[in-house]
């Protein structure tokens, strides 16, 4: 009887340790599948908030941008200023077209996701509001830019014709400088030559005892000197007679070491003020 009483509290007591055992086996399963799913949603969670951070920072960056072109609009004309306006400006649309696509799979996570949603609702709706208000401001500075390009060329046209009109007038003065060097010279230039007898009738400087009388006398013979610098002509010859008029107490001929005559003109402005021919009669 004894025995027969043991048997079923024994069986009482498997059938009551395999139900414990299988329960705690449903508990684990049920603690590992709320794990996988705070496992997936924390993924979800890092996944969107490391693309609101993405945007957070293109957006840093686009201000970044849009100071360095202010920086650079302090000197518009400069090639160089409107080189670093372009290329920020181009760097500015990138990086908002890459916020654009990221916003718009930020509304696509929005659909299926069960992180609150009305909280990364109101998040979406703050970014592209800031990325409308940047799109704002990106198209007032392309604005202005376009409007200091037509400027520039217009001031370039302006240099160009202001250039133009001082080269011409560079060109105007030097020819008229030049005129004016011309006439100096010739204001100040005289002609001398000196020969026998023979040599100056042949070149037609004396005829008939009388000196520069024909017109058709050799000019190519007589040898051009500046009066302000040439002062002295050497003759070359123990023999000179000056036949040209000169006035008296300008010009000394005196002998050099050799003998030979030097003419030297003390008074240049009264001694060509009769003539600016000076003809001279060696032997």
């Amino acid at each position: 009887m004894k025995k027969l009483f043991v048997f079923p509290l024994c069986l009482l007591a498997f059938v009551a340790c395999n139900d414990a055992k299988k329960a705690e086996e449903r508990a684990q399963q049920q603690r590992d599948s709320l794990m996988q799913v705070i496992d997936e949603k924390d993924m979800e969670l890092n996944e969107i908030m490391g693309s609101i951070n993405e945007v957070q920072d293109g957006f840093r960056l686009i201000n970044e941008a849009e100071g360095r072109i202010t920086v650079a609009n302090g000197n518009p004309e400069a090639a160089s200023s409107r080189e670093v306006i372009r290329e920020n400006l181009q760097f500015i649309q990138e990086t908002m077209k890459q916020n654009r696509d990221k916003i718009s799979q930020l509304r696509e996570k929005l659909r299926t996701t069960t992180i609150n949603a009305e909280k990364l609702t109101k998040t979406i709706e703050n970014l592209t509001k800031q990325l409308e208000e940047q799109n704002l401001r990106v198209q007032e500075l392309q604005a202005q830019l376009a409007e200091k390009d037509v400027l520039i060329a217009e001031q370039g046209e302006q240099i160009n014709t202001l250039n133009e009109n001082v080269s011409d007038l560079q060109a105007d003065n030097q020819q008229k400088q030049e005129t004016i060097q011309a006439q100096d010279k010739d204001l100040h230039s005289a002609w001398f030559v000196f020969g026998t007898k023979a040599e100056l009738k042949e070149q037609k400087i004396l005829q008939k005892g009388d000196v520069l009388k024909a017109g058709d006398f050799n000019k190519d013979y007589f040898t051009k000197i500046d009066i302000r610098i040439d002062k002295e002509i050497k003759l070359y010859s123990k023999n000179a007679e000056i036949l040209t008029n000169h006035p008296s107490g300008s010009y000394s001929l005196a002998k050099d070491a050799k003998g030979q005559y030097v003419l030297k003109i003390t008074a240049p402005e009264k001694f060509w003020s009769a003539s600016k021919y000076l003809v001279i009669q060696v032997k």
